[in-house]
């Protein structure tokens, strides 16, 4: 065949495919007149919407057409997500509110001005989750339609709004699932629900690319693609946020109001009465197509790290849209056959609705707004006390890293001027801040700070504790008089005020180097010597020396360099260069001769040879707690993790690890042979990290010499005999942990909490499994507060059964160690205090000697 002919047969077949793809005006209003210089999706894309699902680089061509093309639009970046995608935020207004746009959005960051002719702001965000992508492909239709209509109405919105379109929250888990979707779809529709097209791999789209879920993440700000969104939203103050998804296949179209008793105590009256407002311009839309749908049911308003509902506690309505999800492009459902394009037609309908909605209404919008930062000093005034002090001396990275998430929320944040006594403790102003309640952003800081133990409705879709100081491990305390509390004139600043660490000098002759473990970066310190073959000891006593003429004292677990072991040539130099990058100090020691403890040549000094970790991951094991354990060893540690699924593991030579992370998940079907090898692994010397159902199989499997409450034993703990059907649901909601904070007591002086200085120490928990003590000397290393609850909702039967069990236990297995927990100690990323135990089992794991023999 010719290459003619070859062209001409690709470019019928080409349009023989494609004809029957639905045109963008398919989705919009009907007789409508559209500027025919600005392109459709189709003509920039190469296939109408609905009939395939759209990359995200076939997106950004798109919308920048479009700003090629109109006026009335302006994209800007807000910055790269971890694959280097380029995150858009897409503006759209009349070309005299673009032109303009800078002086409407500075005026808008005065929270407190009295501005009567602001114009509304209307922010639209879609597909936080990347295979829910129905959203992404409506925001092009949403896009093309306001850049691109004639109507009169459509011109009367954007002479006085300004809409804001994120046309995917999530890039990079978005081509994720696109490449998983176009690789497994067929020519012919297959509708079939259990075809692979509809099921994913282990590593879904509805993650980043560390494996977040994005929508957790709007009060941690532990992801790139949120900490870059967050500024944005900042400067931009929408009045209304509309949120959309995708939810399972059998429901219909969800849009809030949500049920009513889950809503946040912190949200007003007013925005609750907005949504309700909002919900009927929706079910109008709706109805008119005759499209199912329903409301006030199974979503809450409770969480504020999601999309919908960190507006609330900063001057907006937010909206949550649920569409049913045909995952591929199409499935078969109890409602009949669901298609994409299906999907992508109601979040237009709803897209539009909000806009109208918001409009027609936008007086009362403005005024919520206004009224909501009004009053936020009033209710301020109202509370016991004034503001938080909080502190912390030995960690300066987490505590910077504390303030910073503070200042993303445009939270003020004051360095004490001079030291302050309160409640006979004495706050340095090297290392203590103040947090005045009576600023704009008073609803963000109870939602940060408060710990709330008793709701109205115990039915939570998330989590029901997230408070940050206490996930961050920071010491705070509620300040009722400010009396003599004297501050800095400006607040604080990251870049201004980031605490730089002061190397000792003339520090290439030392017998030594030392640098100490309770800096959040030190294991990432330790990992970096040990690529560059520089080789370290542990100490496992406190000891005290003299540094440049002074006694100083060090606590257990400061890490040893001695220079007669070093077999480097410039070794000095570069462990210098690396503790200077990581802002650690590294202390030249002159002598091996300790006034107080052990000597440096003393065999209570274990070394701490190099590392390599495997986690097991695959079906079945939780992404989402493997996501956390791999971006905090390897985005914030710079600790290389393989990353092998259960199903290749009897392949893979268990010999060339030292350590084995195993997360919540479902072990039972691991070969009988690798659970062999992994038993004979850990006698020949191996280290097992395991969390949650992972320590209870090791359980099981008589490796971990542990017991586990069981089902039949938790359930007695609830009487259910006198309940009626009606209550069935109110007893599911209390006999489980829909994530609550807890408090452990550490054993310090156990090498797995070396770092701490504390013995308390806030753990996260979202499971009912509870591990009794074990009864081996030395081997519980945390165990739960005889009253652990901190922050969230647990059923008192629970909260009393769970006091005084094991929180983290450890002991020998031949010459190997297990070490596990029934915690979630990196959770979501934010959780700087417990997740050092994560490190300390990696790095020590070995520096312990605790039998468990029977």
């Amino acid at each position: 065949m010719s290459f003619f002919r070859t062209i001409v047969l690709m470019f019928t077949l080409f349009f023989v495919y494609f004809s029957q793809a639905a045109s963008v005006t398919t989705y919009l209003p009907e007789n409508h007149t559209y500027n025919k210089t600005v392109p459709t999706p189709k003509s920039i894309i190469g296939f109408g919407l609905g009939d395939r699902h759209v990359r995200y680089d076939q997106l950004l061509n798109y919308f920048e057409a479009l700003d090629d093309s109109s006026n009335r639009l302006k994209i800007t970046s807000m910055g790269q997500t971890h694959q280097l995608r380029n995150q858009i935020l897409v503006t759209i207004s009349s070309e005299k509110n673009i032109e303009n746009l800078n002086n409407i959005l500075n005026s808008r960051n005065n929270l407190s001005s009295k501005n009567s002719d602001e114009p509304l702001v209307i922010w639209l965000g879609y597909s936080v989750h990347g295979d829910e992508l129905s959203g992404a492909n409506a925001a092009m239709v949403v896009a093309y339609y306001l850049a691109a209509s004639e109507d009169e109405k459509v011109k009367a919105w954007l002479d006085n709004t300004v809409i804001v379109l994120e046309p995917s929250i999530n890039p990079d888990g978005m081509d994720r699932f696109v490449s998983w979707v176009s690789d497994n779809r067929g020519t012919a529709p297959n509708a079939d629900p259990n075809h692979i097209e509809h099921h994913q791999d282990w590593r879904t789209g509805r993650s980043n690319h560390f494996g977040f879920d994005l929508n957790r993440d709007w009060l941690p700000l532990s992801q790139i693609e949120t900490q870059n969104r967050m500024a944005f939203f900042q400067r931009y103050q929408p009045h209304v946020v509309g949120d959309f998804h995708e939810m399972v296949s059998d429901n219909s179209y969800f849009f809030q109001p949500g049920v009513a008793t889950r809503n946040n105590p912190l949200t007003p009256k007013n925005n609750i009465k907005l949504t309700h407002l909002l919900a009927t311009y929706h079910a109008k839309a709706l109805d008119k197509e005759n499209r199912l749908y329903f409301s006030e049911e199974n979503f809450d308003d409770f969480y504020y790290g999601k999309g919908s509902t960190y507006p609330d506690i900063n001057g907006s309505v937010g909206v949550l849209f649920e569409q049913a999800t045909s995952r591929g492009m199409q499935v078969d459902t109890i409602n009949g056959l669901l298609t994409f394009e299906y999907g992508i037609k109601n979040h237009v309908l709803t897209s539009l609705s909000t806009i109208e909605g918001a409009w027609n209404n936008k007086e009362q919008f403005i005024e919520h707004r206004k009224t909501f930062y009004k009053n936020a000093k009033k209710q301020a005034k109202k509370e016991n006390f004034s503001g938080y002090i909080i502190t912390e001396k030995n960690d300066h990275y987490r505590l910077n890293a504390f303030l910073d998430k503070l200042k993303q929320h445009k939270i003020e944040v004051y360095g004490l001027a001079e030291s302050f006594k309160f409640k006979s403790k004495e706050f340095s102003p090297s290392y203590s801040y103040y947090i005045p309640l009576e600023q704009p952003k008073y609803k963000v800081i109870k939602a940060l700070f408060d710990t709330p133990k008793e709701f109205e409705d115990n039915t939570f879709y998330d989590v029901s504790g997230w408070t940050l100081p206490l996930a961050m491990n920071i010491e705070y305390h509620q300040v009722d008089s400010t009396w003599g509390l004297e501050l800095s004139k400006n607040a604080w600043d990251f870049k201004t005020e980031e605490h730089q660490i002061t190397q000792v000098e003339n520090g290439n002759n030392a017998y030594a180097y030392a640098f100490e473990w309770h800096h959040f970066l030190a294991p990432k310190l330790l990992n970096q010597l040990q690529q560059n073959n520089i080789k370290t000891k542990v100490t496992t006593e406190n000891f005290a020396i003299k540094v440049a003429g002074k006694e100083r004292e060090f606590k257990a677990g400061t890490i040893i360099i001695p220079t007669n072991i070093q077999t480097q040539t410039y070794w000095q130099k570069q462990a210098i260069n690396i503790a200077q990058e990581n802002n650690i100090e590294l202390v030249a020691l002159s002598s091996g001769y300790t006034s107080q403890g052990v000597d440096f040549g003393s065999p209570s000094l274990k070394t701490t040879p190099p590392v390599k970790v495997l986690m097991i991951g695959g079906k079945g094991v939780s992404e989402w707690e493997a996501a956390e354990v791999k971006f905090y060893l390897d985005d914030t540690q710079h600790i290389p993790l393989t990353v092998v699924e259960k199903d290749r593991l009897g392949a893979i030579d268990f010999n060339t690890y030292t350590h084995i992370v195993m997360v919540d998940g479902n072990y039972q079907s691991l070969n009988p042979s690798v659970v062999i090898k992994l038993e004979s692994w850990l006698k020949l010397g191996g280290v097992v990290f395991a969390q949650k159902h992972a320590a209870k199989w090791l359980a099981e499997k008589d490796i971990l010499r542990a017991s586990f409450v069981s089902n039949n034993q938790l359930r007695q703990l609830f009487d259910s005999s006198s309940l009626n059907y009606e209550d069935k649901s109110d007893l599911a909601a209390r006999q489980r942990i829909a994530g609550a904070i807890y408090e452990t007591q550490l054993d310090i002086t156990h090498p797995l909490a070396f770092g701490f200085s504390k013995k308390t120490l806030p753990v996260f928990r979202n499971n009912t499994l509870i591990m009794e003590p074990l009864h081996y000397p030395f081997t519980n290393v945390g165990t739960y507060s005889s009253e652990p609850l901190l922050s969230g909702y647990t059923d008192k039967n629970l909260i009393k059964r769970i006091a005084n069990t094991s929180s983290l236990v450890a002991h020998n297995v031949g010459r190997g160690r297990v070490i596990a927990t029934t915690d979630n100690l990196a959770f979501r990323g934010y959780w700087y205090g417990s997740v050092k135990l994560l490190t300390n089992s990696i790095f020590f794991g070995k520096a312990f000697h605790a039998p468990a023999t029977r």
